[in-house]
């Protein structure tokens, strides 16, 4: 298990309604970014083999400064009405809040906490 940040204009990412990003804006996003790939897949090695997701919003940073080193890879996940990252660090968290800028929206952890424009809780 792991901890969840979001990217969702909703007061609280978990609310059932508000504002939703949509799976269209955030592909649209994701072309206009030269540092983001739409794969639509995320794979991973681990101990019982690959893992791999398909889904059509999953996209890759390519940009990461840690992309491909050991394995790592920092996707982004469009989901209902959010985008969702597993276990970002202080990198992928600034570049969160690029794109929540973007997209006029703000960055959440799973406890509803927010981050600041440089991967700090606010």
């Amino acid at each position: 298990m792991g901890y969840e940040v979001h990217i969702t204009r909703k007061d609280a990412w978990f609310d059932d309604d508000g504002p939703a990003i949509s799976l269209e804006e955030w592909l649209a996003y994701v072309s206009s970014d030269r540092e983001m790939r739409a794969d639509g897949y995320a794979e991973a090695q681990t101990e019982e083999g690959m893992l791999r997701i398909e889904d059509t919003g999953i996209a890759v940073w390519t940009g990461y400064p840690s992309h491909g080193v050991d394995g790592n890879m920092a996707w982004f996940c469009h989901f209902r009405d959010h985008i969702t990252v597993k276990n970002p660090d202080a990198a992928i968290l600034m570049k969160m809040h690029q794109i929540a800028s973007s997209l006029n929206a703000n960055v959440q952890g799973d406890e509803g906490e927010t981050y600041g424009p440089y991967g700090k809780p606010e």
